[in-house]
């Protein structure tokens, strides 16, 4: 009885100092939330022939909605400071407006993103403290797929024929990110973050035509996490 009291008592401390690092190396994070992703400005002219649109002294542009969806991830603490970090999320679905000449023709189509990322963070003070703010630089692929182009945009590029079709460029890209923890208990975490990146890509037309656009996405969102 001795003995087992003595094992009993070394197994709850074990377990008590496991728990009380809250991310130290070898620990693993899962979490789940919201993430927006909010692109920036029109883009640029669409190329030649480019819409004509009376009264107006701009070129024809597109301008991307932002998108929110539920998101998450799942970290691992390769040391006390280092971890590496890969968010998962629903796709993106992202409306695409006219804009410059266009302003006024409303949606002219859709379009759906995936951006995956591997992020390496620097997580700062110590291991056990309740609030870590952290770092990270991550590899992106911006993958585009499911574009649809609405009726009002053939009806501008190709009335009368078959709709409009359109095609995204995918791109690698590096982000860089800010982001803070804050426990709520021994397992138990918020995560909060903003990332920026610096994404331009290219849609084709199926009438021939094409439009760059620099969209530099901020992603920001918040989570509920839990540590084992």
């Amino acid at each position: 009885m001795k003995y087992q009291l003595k094992f009993l008592a070394v197994a709850v401390a074990a377990l008590t100092a496991a728990s009380v690092s809250a991310q130290s190396a070898g620990t693993w994070m899962v979490r789940a939330g919201v993430t927006t992703v909010a692109p920036v400005g029109p883009s640029e002219n669409l190329s030649a022939p480019s819409l004509y649109i009376p009264g107006s002294s701009t070129g024809s542009q597109t301008s991307t909605a932002s998108s929110t969806q539920l998101a998450g991830g799942i970290s691992y603490m390769v040391t006390d400071n280092v971890a590496l970090d890969l968010p998962l999320a629903v796709p993106f679905r992202h409306k695409l407006f006219g804009a410059g000449a266009l302003e006024g023709v409303g949606q002219i189509g859709e379009v759906q993103a995936l951006p995956m990322t591997l992020f390496v963070q620097y997580r700062f003070l110590d291991a056990k403290a309740k609030f870590r703010p952290y770092v990270g630089l991550g590899a992106t692929y911006a993958y585009f797929f499911n574009e649809q182009g609405s009726g009002a945009l053939t009806a501008l590029t190709n009335p009368g024929g078959p709709p409009t079709k359109l095609a995204v460029d995918s791109k690698f890209i590096l982000t860089p990110e800010i982001g803070a923890t804050l426990a709520l208990n021994e397992k138990w975490f918020v995560d909060v973050f903003y990332s920026k990146s610096n994404l331009k890509t290219k849609t084709t037309l199926s009438t021939g035509q094409t439009v760059e656009a620099a969209l530099n996405p901020a992603s920001y969102g918040i989570a509920i996490g839990y540590k084992f």
